[in-house]
């Protein structure tokens, strides 16, 4: 049996137990009528797993998220092709604003804070959808300063005067604030010290197995990523050219070359081998 026939295989057992929460359809995504960005992608996100979507700058990973959270629209995107099935329901033509209300929260590569705010106040800016009173928010806000205690250490402070790290953890405390059922976390480790990058990933990952909130991860970092998540998707402009157990992505001869830096033979670059001869190796 072929490698990558054991691989979806793998994947079907797993996914068939978990219950799909997102399912992304064939979707090609046009910038101003005229620029296709995303080429047919299709994903899944298994009910309470982290799935990651990995690949070089440029690859489709923000787009593929702005798709889903239907914020494409404010940069002259859109959907053109395919459908995007969440908890049982399409909602590709959803307002992001109704896709908050259902538990869809996107934290934007950068962070995105609010300078001027305070800490506390952007955290709560998190929970102006909800309409569960006082009592519950104040419970949210000790849950997430639970899970970030260096954000109550400076819950007075203005964002704008925090450090990169901190403005991280504040974007991701701030989606928490809203009760998600899925994350969508955009390059969550970009700009940061390894050290940094790790103990955030290490708190993404208790808010999915004790919180049981879905994430979807789009990372350049494929190591930290392939390290947290349940599964991942590889593109490459525009396109998924492999996916599979992060487990067994790790341990590909491929991935580990070209997106792990390691190599057991002479290191090329990633544009020098023909896609035709990846795709073979790949799906072999």
């Amino acid at each position: 049996m072929s490698s990558s026939v054991q691989v979806m295989e793998d994947t079907a057992g797993a996914q068939e137990g978990a219950g799909t929460l997102l399912s992304v359809n064939n979707i090609e995504v046009i910038y101003n009528h005229v620029i296709l960005v995303l080429k047919g992608v299709s994903l899944e996100v298994p009910t309470g797993q982290i799935v990651a979507i990995l690949g070089a700058n440029g690859a489709g990973k923000t787009t593929t998220l702005k798709a889903i959270s239907n914020l494409l629209h404010a940069e002259r995107g859109e959907v053109t092709k395919g459908s995007i099935v969440y908890d049982g329901e399409k909602v590709e033509a959803s307002s992001p604003n109704d896709l908050v209300k259902r538990g869809v929260i996107q934290v934007m590569e950068g962070r995105h804070c609010f300078e001027h705010l305070t800490i506390e106040e952007n955290l709560l800016t998190g929970a102006y959808t909800r309409a569960d009173g006082k009592a519950a928010i104040a419970a949210s806000l000790e849950k997430v300063y639970t899970y970030f205690p260096r954000l109550k250490e400076r819950r007075t402070s203005q964002a704008g005067y925090t450090s990169g790290g901190e403005q991280q953890m504040c974007a991701i405390g701030r989606a928490l604030m809203s009760n998600p059922k899925m994350i969508l976390l955009d390059e969550p480790s970009m700009g940061l010290a390894p050290q940094l990058v790790e103990e955030i990933f290490e708190i993404v990952d208790d808010l999915n197995k004790k919180e049981g909130v879905s994430i979807l991860l789009a990372e350049q970092n494929t190591n930290i990523a392939l390290k947290y998540a349940d599964y991942g998707y590889i593109l490459e402009n525009g396109r998924v050219v492999m996916d599979g157990p992060a487990s067994n992505l790790r341990e590909n001869e491929d991935v580990k070359e070209f997106y792990l830096g390691l190599s057991s033979g002479e290191r090329k670059s990633f544009r020098d081998v023909k896609h035709y001869r990846r795709r073979k190796r790949w799906l072999g």
